[in-house]
Formats: C-alpha cells, sequence, structure tokens
C-alpha cells in the first residue's frame, strides 16, 4: 500500500471538520494499526498515526470506518466549551495569575491544583465510555453520507475491532472494545441488547 495515495482517499472520506483539524502520518514502526494521541489545549492539530503495512491487511470497508471513528473522537473532544469543569479551569488559571501578581504563594498553589483537578476531569470525560460509544455512533452517520447503510457500517466498524486486535497479536479485546462490539450490534439489529445506560456513563 502506498502510504500517500491512501491518505489522499481517507481525507476525501472525512467530514469536512476533520480534514480542517485532524493530520494522518505514517507511522512504520509503531505497534498499533492506528493510534492518535490526546490533544492538548494548544495543539491546534490533531494527528492520527497508521502504520500502513498493518493498515493493509483490512478490508476497504474496516479502514474507512475505523478511521472515520477515530475522527470523530478527536473532533468531539472540546476542551473549551461552557460547562463546570472548563469553567473552573480557567476561574483558576485568573485566580493563579492574580495571587502571582500578588506573590501569594499559597493561592498560587491552591489556584495551580483546581486547574490540575478541572483539566483531568475533562481528560476523563472524553476517554470514558460515553465518548466511545459517541464516537462510533458519529462514525456510522458520516459513513452513511458516504454511500454506506447503517447495518453496513456498524457490522464493519465490529469487523475492524476484531481485526485489529488480531494484527496486533492480542488474544482478548479490553473492556471498552467489548462494550463497544455490543452497542454496534445493537445498531446493526445483530443483537436485541444494547449498552446499559449505567455503563454507558461509567
Amino acid at each position: 500500500m502506498e502510504p500517500k495515495t491512501e491518505i489522499s482517499r481517507l481525507l476525501d472520506i472525512m467530514p469536512a471538520s476533520g480534514r480542517m483539524m485532524c493530520k494522518i502520518i505514517s507511522k512504520p514502526e509503531q505497534k498499533t494499526v492506528i493510534e492518535s494521541p490526546y490533544p492538548l489545549p494548544w495543539n491546534g492539530t490533531r494527528e492520527i498515526w497508521i502504520n500502513f503495512d498493518l493498515w493493509s491487511r483490512l478490508s476497504l470497508q474496516q479502514r474507512d470506518l475505523l478511521l472515520l471513528r477515530t475522527v470523530s473522537w478527536l473532533i468531539g473532544i472540546k476542551w473549551f466549551k461552557p460547562d463546570v469543569y472548563q469553567g473552573v479551569v480557567v476561574a483558576a488559571l485568573l485566580g493563579g495569575v492574580f495571587e502571582l501578581v500578588q506573590r501569594d504563594v499559597v493561592g498560587v498553589v491552591v489556584a495551580g491544583g483546581l486547574t490540575a483537578l478541572a483539566s483531568s476531569q475533562i481528560w476523563r470525560n472524553n476517554r470514558n465510555s460515553q465518548a466511545q460509544l459517541s464516537a462510533d455512533e458519529a462514525a456510522i452517520k458520516v459513513a452513511i453520507r458516504r454511500g454506506y447503510s447503517e447495518t453496513e457500517a456498524a457490522q464493519s466498524l465490529i469487523r475492524a475491532i476484531d481485526a485489529v486486535a488480531q494484527i496486533e497479536g492480542r488474544s482478548n479485546l479490553d473492556f471498552i472494545e467489548l462494550m463497544r462490539r455490543q452497542n454496534l450490534r445493537a445498531i446493526a439489529n445483530l443483537s436485541p441488547i444494547g449498552v446499559p445506560e449505567t455503563i454507558k456513563q461509567e
């Protein structure tokens, strides 16, 4: 597989927001098929690393859905949006600057602690079960606009999850992968049982 040709094809199937925010980078040395470092607030570009030797072992449909799923997760990460934790980060940063100007060491430490606490909560919220399931569902919606049926897209993503584990030499799927798989089976009408709301919020 020629990475440049495949990157060009993948860019074509991305949603416009993905093309603006995400950059696909060839990483032949990595052990995983596809990976994306968690984007920090000051990073304008969100990178997607692909080992194209491993990537070529997936079917076209599996590659499409895996890429769309990764893009959907990345563009779903919002560091700056109006909610409690983002408000705490901003307030703590402003408070820290004020205390620094006032030379209040205790105030600076407290403000720094609040910033770290709120930032870690934002990080957890973007990696929790609900965020993972939402990324799958968003990818399916994009795939439908690219000519897939909902069932076909969900089934392709299920197969991609299984294939990636096999390619990477993992004998078992992790908890998040199993949960995603069950949710996708429900979407594809392969199972009447979805993922309970209580588990989705974990």
